[in-house]
């Protein structure tokens, strides 16, 4: 039975301008919802609705499909109706400076703290000098330095007058006070002291000796007197460091009344400012110069960095719970980072330094992040997972965490998270992080799947056309009218190859809208038409096609050899894609096969010499397969044949060309010309039945250019699977050309179909004896490869007797013919 051509109107599925009700884009409402997602979009709402751990998103799909732009407008709703989340600080711990605590705060109330903060030391830095200027201050400092100075005068006096009674007087030296005999009035000197009687000497030396026991035991009773003094003097500085900053920080406490942390933290200031008083009295003068010329206002500052306030998430102006997409994820951005500045030679850091990453930011809302670019980032994905897993955010550099050094730096107190991450990513990302990453599936319970196409019904033409309106308002194009809708609409269905189907790959469709707008521009039309559409369509193909254009001129100049008319045994016009990024183009090529005598083996030429892949190589397979199971099943297959790509001089892969490889082998067993006006494409199995195949469009157009180039005689066709009909979205100019009769389609559903259109001669089918007619395909390959299995075997019993009677030593092995 032999396949009859396919109809021009079913070539392609034409969209039909008349069934829309509007004249353009204008009159159409904007699209709300997201169209032929619906299976992610569930897995979406699911997502964010549920609130377990783990239960993350992973957005996956090909990219272009809106899955960001779908996710955030999901998110931004949601996040709408939520709390705005709390405002997070760093401040110092005055118990371990380089362990600083964190304060969480209604939102809005971390700045209102860090402004207070400051105008409370710029206040006491001022407040605080003048009480300690005051006459107050002055008088009772005064009273407890005479006291001491009485104390210690006295003591003294005493001493010097019981010397004095004793003869003796207390002088002053260079090197402190000392003891010395007088005589009348006037202190003895060494000489004369000498001349002195022995027993007065020792009398004096005895008394000098207690009053010097004396006098000790006042200096240590003097410098307990001058610790009390410093000590009441400490104190009475404590007490007017108090008054000048105990009631505004009281004022502060009050107003922070209800969060415990901030009436903590204020209680400790305080206390630091009182122990450390002496930087507000003190101008900074002999720091300047221990500095070497350090600027004063950098020591000042430097003085009070412990009291501010690092306000590290501020929700002051936040409507709702953040939702945040960090576009470069690396470790520090994800989890936050601890800056340093450069003093004399030095890196200093202080918990002012400390600054948030994005988990901080999105801190009880929604993080988006690409899959891709997270796992480019060096140690990203690993700290990402600690972060879940512990659900909260530690601050340590990426030299903390790998234990590279252990030098003193900052530990900041870790911050609670609750956070939904949202990964967005390839199909193949996920795969092989699910089967890889044991954490994946615990972390990422969720997927959503979004797909690259949508059914192709009425209901969904009026859909897209209302979202192609949405996506020219949003991005300020002209209108179109209902024939340009309808273009694009075919269009869809072409980018994803087939007639029951439309493109979801968005960015795709922006392009082509974009660039009609353009050409709509340049015409100068007020409206996008179909002749702009179709130009934008044209001038996307022609920036692309050089290397089409380069192979179809090597067709027609004889430089690669591709018949299109008359008739050659054992060789086919097979079709392959070639795509060059988002371009694919169909190309004929010359399959020939050679048969021989030999032991069932099919020789694939491209595998040999590694240039086939594995899914061409099994398709190669299959053939010997179908020939051994339906050709003389009684017989041993004995032939050897050898299959190739004339002039293919770069890899071959997949198994569309497996019927084209068949119909030339069969060929060139029963010796039967395959016409060279037919291309073939398709792929077959072990049954002899024709299988789907991708490029459809592509190779037919390629196949017709090849043609229209050498010049259509009416007798030319390709020949593809039957179950590929409904994904011919083909050229205007192919259907018009099978409109006329110049070039046709035929659908094939078995290998038999195909050699009856390819050689003009019945394929045949088996009768009731088992037996094929006679002159037919099926019966002159069946015959030939009978021909070679006896030929085989008489081989075989000639070597037999040789080796018998001694003649001839060789096995039967050895004298079977060389393979091909």
């Amino acid at each position: 039975m032999t396949s009859q051509p396919l109809e021009a109107c079913q070539l392609r599925q034409v969209c039909d301008p008349t069934e829309f009700d509007f004249e353009t884009t204008e009159g159409l409402e904007d699209l709300e919802q997201m169209i032929g997602q619906k299976r992610a979009v569930d897995a979406v709402r699911f997502g964010i609705g549920i609130q377990r751990d783990g239960y993350n998103l992973y957005a996956l799909g090909p990219s272009g499909t809106g899955k960001r732009t779908t996710i955030s407008r999901f998110l931004e709703r949601k996040a709408a109706e939520e709390p705005v989340p709390s405002d997070w600080c760093y401040v110092n711990n005055f118990e371990d400076n380089h362990k600083p605590s964190t304060l969480e705060l209604p939102p809005g109330k971390g700045t209102d703290l860090r402004d207070d903060m400051e105008q409370l030391i710029e206040e006491l830095r001022t407040a605080i000098p003048t009480a300690f200027e005051s006459e107050d201050y002055q008088t009772r400092k005064q009273e407890l330095q005479e006291e001491f100075q009485e104390k210690q005068e006295a003591a003294l006096n005493e001493i010097q007058e019981k010397a004095k009674e004793r003869g003796i007087a207390l002088i002053r030296t260079p090197v402190g006070l000392a003891f010395a005999p007088v005589e009348e009035g006037e202190v003895v000197s060494p000489d004369e002291f000498q001349k002195l009687p022995d027993e007065k000497r020792e009398q004096v030396k005895e008394d000098i000796a207690e009053l010097q026991e004396e006098l000790q035991e006042t200096m240590r009773q003097a410098r307990q007197w001058e610790r009390e003094a410093r000590e009441k003097t400490k104190e009475l500085d404590r007490q007017v460091a108090m008054l000048a900053v105990g009631h505004r920080i009281d004022e502060l406490q009050e107003t922070y009344g209800d969060l415990e942390s901030v009436v903590a933290h204020l209680e400790a200031v305080k206390n630091d400012i009182v122990d450390n008083v002496d930087d507000f009295r003190r101008t900074g003068e002999e720091e300047a110069e221990a500095l070497l010329g350090m600027p004063m206002q950098r020591i000042r500052e430097a003085k009070f960095r412990r009291y501010q306030v690092n306000v590290l998430v501020d929700h002051s102006e936040s409507d709702g719970a953040p939702v945040v997409y960090e576009e470069h994820p690396t470790y520090n951005n994800l989890i936050g980072r601890i800056e340093h500045i450069a003093q004399m030679g030095a890196l200093v850091t202080d918990f002012n330094l400390i600054k948030p990453g994005a988990f901080h930011r999105a801190n009880g809302g929604y993080l988006l992040i690409d899959a891709r670019e997270l796992l480019m980032q060096p140690y990203a994905w690993e700290g990402l997972k600690r972060v879940l897993r512990a659900q909260q955010v530690r601050i340590e550099s990426l030299s903390q965490a790998l234990s590279m050094v252990s030098t003193v730096s900052l530990e900041p107190e870790p911050i609670p998270l609750r956070v939904k991450i949202v990964l967005i990513g390839e199909r193949l990302l996920y795969y092989l992080l699910n089967q890889y990453d044991p954490d994946f599936s615990e972390l990422f319970k969720v997927e959503a799947d979004f797909d690259d196409q949508m059914p192709r019904t009425a209901e969904n033409d009026l859909l897209y056309a209302r979202l192609i309106a949405t996506m020219a308002r949003r991005e300020d194009l002209r209108p179109f009218d209902r024939a340009s809708v309808a273009r694009v609409i075919e269009r869809s269905s072409r980018i994803v190859g087939d007639t029951k189907k439309l493109s979801t790959h968005l960015l795709s469709i922006a392009d082509l809208l974009e660039e009609a707008d353009y050409w709509a521009g340049e015409a100068g039309n007020g409206i996008v038409t179909v002749e702009d559409v179709q130009r934008a369509i044209a001038e996307q193909i022609n920036r692309s096609d050089r290397l089409r254009d380069r192979t179809h001129e090597h067709i027609q100049r004889g430089m690669i050899l591709v018949d299109t008319e008359g008739e050659k045994v054992g060789q086919v016009n097979g079709l392959s894609v070639i795509a060059l990024g988002n371009f694919a183009f169909g190309r004929p090529s010359r399959i020939t096969a050679r048969t021989r005598l030999g032991k069932g083996n099919v020789v694939d030429i491209e595998r040999e010499v590694d240039l086939g892949g594995p899914i061409h190589s099994k398709g190669v397979l299959i053939l010997s397969s179908y020939l051994g199971a339906r050709y003389a099943p009684e017989h041993p297959l004995s032939l050897s044949a050898s299959l190739v790509f004339e002039q293919s001089y770069a890899g071959v892969e997949g198994d569309s060309a497996s019927l084209a490889e068949l119909c030339a082998l069969l060929s060139a067993l029963a010796h039967a010309p395959i016409k060279q006006s037919f291309a073939v494409t398709g792929s077959v199995n072990q049954h002899g039945e024709v299988q789907p195949i991708g490029g459809v469009n592509e190779k037919i157009e390629g196949f017709f250019d090849t043609c229209q180039g050498k010049g259509l005689t009416g007798e030319q066709g390709v020949l593809i699977p039957v179950s590929n009909v409904e994904h011919l979205m083909l050229r205007e100019d192919v259907v018009e050309a099978v409109e006329r009769g110049d070039f046709h389609i035929y659908p094939v559903a078995n290998v038999d179909e195909a050699l009856a259109l390819l050689t003009g001669l019945p394929a045949g089918e088996r009768d009731e004896e088992g037996k094929f007619p006679e002159g037919t395909v099926n019966q002159r390959v069946e015959a030939r490869l009978i021909e070679l299995a006896e030929k085989q075997h008489s081989f075989g019993e000639s070597s037999e007797e040789e080796g018998t009677d001694g003649t001839d030593g060789s096995s039967e092995e050895d004298a079977t013919p060389p393979q091909g």
